[in-house]
């Protein structure tokens, strides 16, 4: 199993939105098979590639088993049934990390497969072989489960919680290795969110850069005026192909003003799509966003917005996972992470546990998520 999860970490930028997993196939001895991982959308699953690569070794599967990180699937989207073709292979048993959350299978893929003679194994959930697929698809769980994105909230920090020097400079506070290491977390979301703000005082590309990246993640901007510039670089990053970038800009601007209609079709023009998501105060309801990018199939955002919109969205309790980057700096008086409200008392403050802490380079990466 745990060469199973080496197979999905490979798959861990490449098959959105579809969920990252492995499989292994070994004779009763133990002897390797084949062995493979889920391609991109609309691609063979990982247990047709592990298939595959056993045929092409030469070797039967007739009896084997199949170590698999999610259970096989058991319905008809982009590809057939995973749980068919592993039956008509004769794989004799399969043992699978997870149930799958999507509503299509949760659980009629190992049915299916008992139903066929096949023997099933389901690991237990707590196992520590479970809980690193379950991490691997926290994005495609949370989606199917809860009908929302995993919401990752990405800051550059210095020590003393500053994003930028109060004239707005921020570039840069931490060193390449964590700059790369963020352009990786950006590589592995199904879109990247910022705000308008950010998008006019940095004109930023938001995309993956310094990585062989298969797919480049969709881009998300939270435009409540709709104030994009037409001339944005970002507006330039969408690619061609099936693999294109979707650009979605939800704003809360009157559509039936003229300038605003004008607006709309210049942005169409451009290859983006402004979608209406209006909310109190004239803002994005943000909530409601969260739940037309699960529609539109997004497993995990990644948000890299100005201290405003990052407050926002703490406030509204709409973070599930902070990625922090903590360089060994002291800036004074600047910019801080989120503009949140004064507190006064203590047990008022947004409590989170630490789930990871890495060095990466000179700076410190933290990721934590609420306590």
């Amino acid at each position: 199993m745990q060469a199973a999860l080496e197979l999905a970490r490979q798959a861990l930028w490449l098959t959105s939105p579809n969920p990252r997993v492995g499989c292994v196939i070994t004779a009763p001895d133990g002897t390797l098979l084949g062995q493979g991982q889920t391609q991109r959308a609309g691609g063979p699953h990982a247990e047709v590639m592990a298939l595959r690569d056993a045929t092409e070794r030469g070797q039967s599967v007739r009896g084997a088993t199949a170590w698999v990180t999610l259970e096989p699937c058991a319905h008809l989207g982009r590809t057939g049934p995973c749980c068919d073709a592993l039956a008509s292979a004769g794989i004799g048993r399969v043992v699978a990390a997870l149930t799958d959350p999507n509503p299509q299978v949760a659980g009629q893929g190992l049915a299916r497969l008992a139903a066929a003679g096949v023997q099933t194994t389901l690991l237990d959930p707590n196992a520590h072989e479970a809980i690193q697929a379950h991490e691997l698809n926290i994005g495609f769980f949370s989606r199917m489960e809860r009908g929302l994105p995993w919401v990752r909230m990405k800051m550059a920090t210095s020590l003393d919680g500053q994003t930028a020097l109060q004239n707005g400079q921020s570039q840069w506070i931490t060193g390449p290795e964590a700059r790369a290491d963020g352009h990786a977390w950006r590589a592995r979301a199904c879109a990247i969110l910022t705000g308008i703000g950010t998008v006019l005082e940095d004109d930023p590309q938001l995309n993956v850069r310094g990585l062989a990246a298969p797919r480049q993640p969709h881009l998300v901007v939270v435009d409540s005026r709709l104030e994009m510039p037409l001339k944005a670089k970002l507006l330039d990053t969408q690619g061609t192909g099936e693999q294109a970038r979707q650009i979605w800009i939800y704003t809360a601007a009157d559509p039936t003003e003229s300038e605003q209609a004008n607006k709309r079709a210049a942005l169409n023009t451009l290859g983006a799509q402004v979608i209406d998501m209006p909310g109190p105060g004239g803002k994005v309801d943000l909530a409601a966003m969260l739940r037309d990018l699960a529609r539109r199939e997004i497993n995990e955002l990644h948000v890299e917005a100005g201290h405003k919109l990052n407050g926002s969205f703490i406030r509204d309790g709409l973070v599930d996972e902070y990625l922090i980057y903590m360089a060994p700096l002291l800036l004074g008086s600047g910019q801080g992470m989120a503009n949140l409200p004064t507190l006064s008392v203590l047990s008022d403050a947004v409590k989170l546990a630490f789930h990871t802490a890495d060095r990466i380079g000179p700076d410190l990466r933290l990721l934590l998520r609420h306590a």
